[in-house]
Parts: C-alpha cells; sequence; structure tokens
C-alpha cells in the first residue's frame, strides 16, 4: 500500500497511525525503514512504562485531587522492549479520570513514534485523530449504507460501492463549505436530511435556475451560506 501511495502521489510523507495491535518489531522495523513517512502507534501498557511515567502521574493525581476534575500531564521517554532493536521514543499521556461521584481512575496510555514534535502536540493532534477517521467509516456504514451490497453480480456491487463513495465525497465537499456555520460538524445523515431533502419552488428560465425556500425553513442561513459558496447568486 505504501508503494501504491508513493507512485500515486510523489514526494509526499506519509503518516501511519495505527492500534496497538500493530506495535509489533516485524511492523516498526518496516516502518523505520521508510523514507519520508511517520509513524504514531499505540502501545499497551506495562510495568516499565508504568514507572517511567509515574512521576507524571503524582502531578496528575495532585491536579485532580484538587481541582476536583479529570486531569492530565503528557510526557515523554526512550524505551525498548526485549523484543526491539532499538531504544524508541514513546509519548505517555499520565491521565486521572473522574466522573461524578465515582471513585477516580489512573488512566495511563503511551504511544511509540519517529515524529519530533511535542508530547502533548502529537497525541492530541495526531494520533487521537484516528477516531475522526472511524467517524468517518461509521458516516460510510450507517448514513449512506456502503454495505448495501445485495445484488447477485460482484461488478454491480462494486459499482454500488463506488457510487456510495462518490456521494460520500459530494456529501464531504458540501461539509467543508459549510465552515462557521451550524451545519458545520454535522454528519452525513444529518446534511441529508437538512440541506437536501426539502421541499421547493424551483423556477427554470433560459438565463438562470432560481430555487425559492419555505419561509420556515429552520437551515435557510446555513443553505445560502452553502449557495453561494459554491457559485449560486441570490436575488
Amino acid at each position: 500500500m505504501i508503494a501504491r501511495l508513493r507512485e500515486a502521489f510523489p514526494g509526499v510523507h506519509l503518516r501511519v497511525r495505527l492500534d496497538g495491535g500493530f506495535a509489533t518489531p516485524e511492523v516498526l522495523d518496516f516502518l523505520d525503514e521508510q523514507w519520508r513517512l511517520e509513524y504514531v502507534i499505540n502501545m499497551a501498557s506495562n510495568a516499565v512504562l508504568n514507572r517511567m511515567a509515574e512521576p507524571a502521574m503524582v502531578i496528575a493525581r495532585r491536579l485532580s485531587e484538587k481541582s476536583g476534575e479529570t486531569e492530565h500531564r503528557y510526557g515523554e521517554c526512550r524505551y525498548a522492549a526485549k523484543t526491539w532493536k532499538q531504544k524508541r521514543r514513546v509519548i505517555y499521556k499520565a491521565e486521572v479520570v473522574r466522573h461524578g461521584e465515582r471513585e477516580p481512575k489512573d488512566n495511563q496510555r503511551f504511544v511509540v513514534t519517529n515524529m519530533k514534535q511535542g508530547p502533548q502536540w502529537i497525541y492530541e493532534e495526531v494520533y487521537c485523530q484516528r477516531g475522526d477517521i472511524e467517524n468517518r467509516i461509521k458516516e460510510l456504514h450507517y448514513g449512506l449504507e456502503i454495505g448495501r451490497t445485495s445484488c447477485t453480480d460482484f461488478w454491480a456491487n462494486q459499482l454500488r460501492v463506488l457510487m456510495t463513495a462518490a456521494s460520500y465525497v459530494l456529501l464531504q465537499e458540501l461539509r467543508l463549505n459549510l465552515a462557521s456555520t451550524d451545519c458545520a460538524r454535522s454528519q452525513v445523515s444529518t446534511l441529508r436530511d437538512r440541506l437536501l431533502k426539502l421541499g421547493a419552488y424551483v423556477v427554470v428560465s433560459v438565463r438562470r435556475i432560481a430555487v425559492h425556500l419555505p419561509q420556515a425553513f429552520p437551515y435557510r442561513d446555513s443553505f445560502n451560506h452553502l449557495a453561494l459558496s459554491l457559485g449560486a447568486q441570490s436575488g
């Protein structure tokens, strides 16, 4: 896959984010050998890593006890598992989680990376964005039902998948053009219900196509913003 990406996008820097199940010596050695490639991979905690993160945990516990809220601190260390050929940079999040009246809970998280930026930025802005990608996959499944491949012919099902993916790209473009509106972070199913499934009066003439929206349309401002950003004219 990496080779195909480099062929399609020559000269780009690649970034790999993986679950803890991929933190194996073989995967890490392979990624270290790649040029222009950054990786951030989750790691399971162990006694050695917990000991390295303990000073930050002490601070997080003290801050959480004082504020009564969830608190966390970030740090880093050099670590090598017994099966690794070399030490690698490991970033940790030392966190104390509080939920209402429940007892506070220690929550140490670790990621191994070859990136150079600060620990907090790497964890929050790079690694945690995995969750957003998973949300996009859920949108494809539950918002557009990309899994509806009930045709008996393989190529017919392939076409359905491609059409669904293409419709998602169009909806993503709509969402990008809805920045600074109430729909800026809406799911694709919400965008469809709010901005596409609506009753309107359409007038077609030689020079233009006019769309007249209902007076009671609650998302008129978002619709107008979107239409204007895509090249429509008001009036």
